[in-house]
């Protein structure tokens, strides 16, 4: 073994025995003297909320709170030791929102606690108010750069919808503590400044100086998928400034604020060119910073938050809680970005209060296949997985299993909690996207990619085929706007493939049910669902282990090859002083090296091109083309490349001559459907089958049909040829395709 192996060991066991000795002491504590909690909450306005059959209202308020940093609950926390006021205790102020019936007596009992992304405001839907339902949302993300302000301890931004005013850190003499961090700015062009971005909001840490030879600008002419850099060249400090310009405020413009008194106004940081931006290079910054939030505190103030309105009738005040004796059971449920939030919530053991009692009976992570970088010095929690963010370090599975490839202890998101019995019910569910940009098979496979990892019984997984990040606008229409896909994350770019119309609202609904019935009544959810090596629908990332057919229309066989499809997980070395399996401590290495490439899997796929192995739907089963979670960057840095986490659909032929003439393999939809009410008969079929199975709610499945009958699919226009009505399905095609097997 040598050095720095040695070296790498050492600090694993190190982290091993910390966390061990963490959960010990956690278990040992349970409702001592000295609890952190929500000590008084502020109602600032009630509003009534329209759309159900009874009456409901808002209430919008502030809840304050403290953290004592000797709690066991709390000693995960990074930097809380430097966050304190002179009593030693750790304070914050955060947004709260909640939806009620306005006579609480019609409340069902089940509170949604709803995790802000981005700061958004977010409240229940009207078919959780139609059950009766309470809902809840607070802020976490101590930095919120997503917002139009960013809260801190020097002034609140009321403007933001969700919040958490937090401290920073601070050194043992009381200046704000120092470090690095790094930015990225791509496809970017011309003599106007350029901001410092991340998930495409700015980067929530100023400059420590202005002085830029204490920074380092470095060009990238190429970067490839699975994390091959071609640096370009250092830019010199003379030509490159902290700062706004245009082609009238030439370079170097106006200087960039750094005063962290004058917080918010000064984001987002700013960079300047002597000679202007060049759209075929990615610019890379690794700058000084100063001031770092106390980012884990947040993670605390939300549960703090849910514990109160779940468990207290007042505050220390006497202020009443408004929905006070009502909830008798609660979900966390957060979507992307703030569903990695729930998973890191229950992996750091925020679900057990400091009292003893569990926060949370479920928890529902939606298209979220990480956990958020909100508990590390200088963390950015709007970072969506691109080259050198860190995200994917320990454990991302539910249940013990080992991180052999990374040499990291045997963990899993339930290591802390199964320790005293807090552990939620979770269900979780995905799509493509989330395979091919967010490198989220890691939590099937581990780290090793060549088993399985059991679920645990109080674990449901549904996997959506076929879909885009977030599910797509659903519909039947065959031929929608030849519009490519907007790619997200920092100014990445547009697909070359029009947007998927994938949906995943049906299966969403599907488990709004199951998990108020699993929570409230005990019954089990429908059977997890999700394609495994085991049941042969999980492979390796390339065209022909997938599967998927050639020649399809604007699929070159280029885009399959390692260095353009999928993104994998890196084991980056990020420093001594980082946590590798809790994304915790300080990152020093900036940008770290990647130590190895961990592989990734993905679905198997149909001879369409479209998802095996995952929850049957309508649209997947009753095709009108191939829905993927994938999509090409038709220009800029990235082109040719995977366009990040957004999806793209082709549509079949009209006929069979017209596919023939394309030379494209996939049947057309006369061949296919033969007529309108051909098509009709699948899409009925298909909804039957789901629903035969418990992948779709009654009332969805006839929605479903209904909207099939009222397309146009396969109905003549005047645009169109007459031979639609001529069926040529080839012999022995079946419409509908034979419904999918459990693995």
């Amino acid at each position: 073994m040598n050095y720095p192996e040695q070296r790498r060991t050492a600090r694993s066991h190190a982290f091993a025995t910390a966390f061990r000795l963490t959960l010990v002491a956690a278990a040992v504590a349970s409702a001592g003297t000295a609890q952190a909690r929500v000590t008084r909450i502020v109602i600032d306005s009630t509003t009534p909320v329209t759309g159900q059959s009874i009456a409901y209202e808002q209430i919008r308020g502030r809840a304050f709170g403290e953290l004592d940093p000797t709690d066991a609950h709390n000693a995960v926390i990074t930097d809380i030791n430097l966050g304190l006021d002179a009593d030693g205790k750790l304070r914050y102020e955060t947004s709260f929102s909640i939806i009620k019936p306005v006579d609480l007596s019609q409340a069902s009992g089940f509170l949604w606690h709803d995790v802000p992304n981005r700061g958004g405001n977010i409240t229940i839907v009207a078919a959780e108010r139609e059950l009766h339902d309470i809902g809840l949302a607070s802020g976490w993300q101590g930095d919120n750069a997503g917002a139009t302000g960013i809260p801190n301890p020097h002034g609140l931004v009321t403007a933001l919808n969700q919040w958490v005013a937090l401290p920073m850190a601070k050194d043992s003499t009381g200046a704000l503590v120092t470090g690095k961090a790094l930015g990225r700015i791509l496809n970017r062009s011309g003599p106007n400044s350029a901001p410092l971005n991340v998930g495409g909001n700015p980067i929530p840490y100023l400059p420590a100086t202005l002085d830029t030879t204490q920074a380092v600008l470095t060009t990238h002419t190429h970067e490839t998928s699975n994390g091959v850099v071609t640096v370009g060249s250092v830019i010199p400090s003379s030509d490159w400034a902290y700062g706004t310009c245009s082609a009238t405020n030439p370079f170097p413009g106006t200087p960039q604020n750094i005063d962290t008194n004058s917080l918010p106004g000064s984001l987002p940081v700013q960079i300047c060119l002597r000679n202007g931006f060049d759209p075929t290079l990615l610019y890379q910054l690794v700058y000084p910073v100063k001031g770092a939030y106390v980012l884990g505190a947040g993670i605390a103030a939300f549960r703090d938050v849910g514990s109160f309105f779940k468990y207290q009738t007042a505050d220390d005040l006497g202020t009443p809680n408004p929905i006070a004796g009502r909830v008798t059971a609660s979900a966390i449920r957060g979507v992307s970005q703030s569903g990695n939030f729930t998973r890191q919530f229950i992996y750091m053991g925020m679900n057990q209060d400091e009292a003893g009692r569990k926060v949370h009976d479920g928890a529902w992570p939606q298209i979220a296949g990480r956990r958020v970088v909100a508990n590390l010095r200088w963390g950015q929690p709007d970072g969506v997985l691109e080259l050198y963010q860190a995200g994917s370090e320990g454990p991302q599975w539910w249940t013990d299993y080992p991180d052999v490839a990374r040499n990291l202890p045997t963990n899993g998101i339930f290591t802390r909690c199964n320790l005293n019995g807090t552990c939620p019910k979770v269900i979780e569910h995905f799509g493509s996207s989330e395979v091919f940009a967010l490198k989220m098979t890691m939590e099937w496979v581990g780290t090793s990619a060549n088993a399985d990892i059991p679920l645990t019984r109080n674990v449901r997984r549904y996997y959506v085929p076929s879909t885009t990040h977030g599910g797509g606008a659903g519909g039947f229409n065959w031929q929608p706007t030849n519009t490519g896909a907007s790619c997200p994350g920092n100014n990445w770019g547009t697909g070359t493939f029009r947007a998927n119309p994938m949906p995943s609202t049906q299966m969403i609904n599907v488990i709004r049910v199951a998990m108020r019935n699993w929570i409230m009544n005990g019954t089990p959810p429908p059977a997890s669902r999700y394609p495994t090596l085991a049941g042969g629908n999980l492979v390796d990332p390339n065209r022909v282990a997938m599967g998927f057919p050639a020649n399809v229309p604007g699929v070159p066989d280029s885009i399959f090859a390692p260095e353009n499809f999928i993104f994998p997980v890196f084991d980056y070395d990020w420093g001594t002083s980082f946590n590798f399996s809790d994304a915790s401590g300080v990152a020093t290495n900036l940008p770290p090296n990647i130590r190895q490439v961990i592989p990734m899997k993905v679905p198997r796929v149909d001879a369409d091109g479209n998802e095996l192995g995952g929850v049957p739907t309508t649209l997947r089963d009753a095709p009108l083309g191939t829905y993927l979670g994938w999509n090409i960057t038709s220009a800029g840095f990235h082109a040719a490349q995977v366009c990040n986490y957004v999806g793209g659909y082709i549509p079949f032929a009209l006929t069979q001559a017209e596919r023939l003439a394309n030379g494209d393999p996939r049947l057309s939809l006369l061949e296919r459907y033969g007529s309108h009410a051909g098509y009709v008969t699948a899409v009925t079929n298909a909804a039957n089958n789901a629903y035969s199975q418990g992948y779709l709610l009654a009332a969805d499945r006839d929605a479903l049909i209904a909207a099939a009958a009222a397309s146009t699919v396969l109905i003549p226009q005047p645009s169109e040829p007459t031979a639609r009505t001529a069926p040529l399905r080839a012999p022995g095609r079946s419409p509908v395709p034979n419904p999918i097997l459990a693995d």
